[in-house]
């Protein structure tokens, strides 16, 4: 037995190597890839560097041609100008020197305006400064600092991993807020991403039976809130990581968060045969269930084993005991999970078209033709669109009209400690009608239905709201006092 001992410890060490040598040369070809990739993002980087300073280069070289451009038109007009003038000028002197050579008085008479002719000449109104310099030094540039800034371009340094603020994390109305902080200023952070999955496991993540992260990308806020979740998992794992334009830091040490709700199914093996059950949607079927049956009897022929879900030792199948399916009037459908402390929330949406359903709790094991509200061991609300619209509260067999709008959807409190059930609508928390009992047996969620369908939600916290109203009518005391039952 030692040797054997022996021997399966050294077979587990040297299963332990192999895997090992595997994923060292694994992370050798990895870091050659990665190397391989580094150099060609570098080798883009430096490109898109060049053509910046290529495009740069030629935008300032046509900057001075224009320049240059500009400077000999203007000086060749000026030429023009100057040409013209002298022209005129040498015109004007051989008429002088002319003049002075005229002895005949009556000759001279002729040329007597030659000294007004000279002086409008265009000579004399003509500047002899050029109109612009030849100097091109306002064109020069000085790369001096521009070459300092890249000769100090270095790699981006990793970011260091966030710590996330657990005091600050909050969990409510099934939305996860989480906070965090680098534990350094860093202004190259450009944005963070946040990976969060579902557990059953407490404590930190394992790497065997988890799902998969989900990921949140572009985060520019230490903060985020992930909201509309469904709580069917006891904690949820989330980490954080933060990144800049070209790398991503470390992942922050991952916390978990307890995110237990209320979950359950759907009980199709006890429901009704005219009922169509799938996990959390049941409709009214009139062919009374012969196609539904058919369908499980061939399920049931090809497989030589049971599902694990409806399996007789899960938690959920000893909640629904041994029972004979609903028959009769009682169009019933259970959840398979038992409400036995702690307080609890689940809504109910019924299709538009549907003609009577009721919502609401029962006592385990009731009898196969019994209807929600009309025994001592179960309460309800129920709605009835058949000819006109009815809602009431039932229980024991007594009915209390309620004068309200029925709402699109219906939540479901349960507060079993307590001893109180309320129902609420859904949309604006409003309260439809409460219970107050001493309940003595563990309850389970029930349906009836007749032309129509309903859809469950689970995995639903209490709502803050709900709470909110829990406190202000508890503090008032309760209505409903002929339907209350205190055992």
């Amino acid at each position: 037995e030692t040797l054997q001992r022996i021997v399966s410890t050294l077979v587990n060490k040297n299963d332990e190597i192999h895997n090992f040598i595997d994923m060292l040369n694994h992370t050798i070809t990895n870091v050659q890839v990665n190397s391989s990739n580094a150099i060609s993002e570098l080798d883009e980087e430096f490109d898109g560097l060049y053509s910046v300073l290529h495009e740069m280069k030629g935008s300032m070289a046509s900057t001075i041609q224009q320049e240059e451009a500009r400077k000999i038109q203007a000086l060749q007009d000026q030429l023009s100008q100057c040409s013209r003038a002298l022209e005129s000028s040498e015109e004007l002197l051989e008429l002088a020197v002319q003049s002075l050579d005229i002895k005949n008085p009556v000759e001279l008479l002729e040329v007597e305006n030659i000294g007004w002719i000279v002086t409008v000449a265009s000579a004399f109104r003509l500047s002899l400064k050029p109109k612009v310099s030849d100097s091109m030094t306002h064109m020069m540039v000085d790369f001096a600092l521009e070459k300092r800034m890249l000769q100090a371009v270095k790699f981006l340094p990793v970011p260091k991993a966030p710590e996330i603020d657990v005091a600050a994390c909050l969990v409510a109305d099934n939305c996860i807020t989480i906070s965090w902080r680098m534990p350094e200023e860093d202004s190259r952070i450009d944005h963070f991403v946040l990976e969060y999955r579902k557990t059953n496991f407490d404590g930190l993540p394992r790497l065997k039976g988890e799902q998969r992260w989900e990921l949140v990308d572009y985060i520019k806020a230490t903060q985020y809130t992930l909201s509309g979740l469904r709580f069917d998992t006891k904690y949820m794992n989330l980490r954080v990581q933060a990144c800049n334009k070209a790398v991503a830091g470390e992942y922050s040490d991952p916390v978990t968060l307890e995110t237990k709700a209320f979950v359950f199914s759907l009980d199709s093996t006890s429901s009704h045969l005219n009922l169509k059950v799938e996990d959390t949607y049941v409709e009214w079927d009139p062919t009374g269930g012969k196609g539904q049956e058919k369908i499980k009897g061939k399920e049931n022929k090809n497989s030589n084993t049971a599902s694990p879900k409806r399996s007789t030792n899960s938690p959920r199948a000893s909640a629904r005991g041994s029972r004979d399916r609903f028959a009769g009037e009682s169009y019933t459908v259970l959840g398979d999970t038992a409400v036995e402390s702690g307080q609890h929330y689940w809504e109910v949406r019924a299709q538009k078209d549907c003609k009577s359903y009721s919502v609401g709790v029962t006592y385990r094991n009731p009898g196969k033709f019994d209807q929600l509200g009309k025994t001592n061991s179960s309460w309800c609300i129920h709605i009835n669109n058949w000819l006109q619209t009815t809602f009431s509260a039932k229980h024991n067999n007594k009915a209390k009209t309620l004068d309200i709008p029925v709402p699109d959807r219906i939540g479901v409190y349960c507060d079993f400690d307590g001893g109180q059930l309320s129902f609420y609508n859904a949309s604006s928390k409003a309260l439809l009608h409460t219970f107050r009992t001493k309940f003595t047996q563990p309850l389970l969620p029930g349906f009836m239905i007749w032309c129509g369908g309903l859809t469950v939600t689970t995995g639903l916290q209490v709502p803050s709201a709900v709470k909110t109203l829990q406190k202000s009518e508890n503090g008032l005391g309760g209505s409903t006092s002929s339907l209350n039952n205190v055992a």
